[in-house]
């Protein structure tokens, strides 16, 4: 069953590793379908080279298992939680990417040190409190933390980015750890300089707006 979307969240996930988010089995991207409410999400433990598009599972908004014959990922109650309360989301995504992850590990959030953030995100990236996994705990912090931005760093643990496609979630992961390499050299060089507030809205405006191929 769902059997569009259960590509889309397969491909998902094998850009994780082709993209240098991941190592091993860490990570996952689920994505949401808009009419039965079912979630298709990576199992738990599986490694990215060996899956296929019929190990990943389906669950629905309680975590009762539809379809699937594998465990689900151990964040499924992090996404869950998600789809729950932002019905506008229906892609979550999960890495521990490095440069990411090294920000998370020291609690602070990436400033808008350059345009591309302002344009992916529409302000910094912030950084979520500690929260334990395998419950709700992240996904409360999530919701708590986030704002209007795409992606979250969660202290001492790594990214979680949402979209309103599985793609534009996967996007804002890639994203988050592109920018976040860029600032930690930057900040091997000096101190970078913040965008004024009224140009990091302005850019975003303009990319939401302008970027690509959309009205003609």
């Amino acid at each position: 069953m769902l059997e569009r979307l259960r590509q889309e969240v397969y491909e998902g996930n094998l850009l994780l590793p082709r993209t240098g988010l991941v190592s091993w089995t860490s990570g996952n991207v689920s994505g949401r379908d808009p009419e039965t409410g079912y979630i298709v999400i990576k199992p738990s433990g599986v490694r990215y080279e060996t899956l296929t598009p019929k190990d990943l599972v389906i669950v629905d908004l309680d975590g009762k298992i539809i379809e699937g014959d594998l465990k689900p990922s151990v964040d499924t109650a992090t996404h869950l939680y998600i789809y729950r309360h932002r019905p506008d989301v229906y892609g979550v995504v999960h890495t521990h990417s490095p440069y990411a992850t090294a920000f998370a590990a020291v609690g602070k959030p990436i400033p808008v040190y350059l345009t591309a953030i302002a344009d992916e995100f529409g302000g910094p990236i912030p950084v979520g409190e500690y929260a334990r996994i395998g419950g709700e705990e992240i996904g409360q912090e999530i919701l708590r933390s986030i704002g209007d931005s795409p992606a979250i760093l969660m202290k001492n643990h790594g990214v979680f980015a949402i979209g309103p496609t599985v793609m534009a979630a996967v996007k804002a992961a890639v994203m988050t750890e592109d920018v976040a390499r860029t600032v930690y050299y930057a900040l091997q060089l000096g101190q970078p300089v913040e965008l004024p507030p009224e140009e990091v809205a302005r850019a975003h405006r303009r990319y939401m707006e302008k970027y690509g191929q959309q009205g003609g």
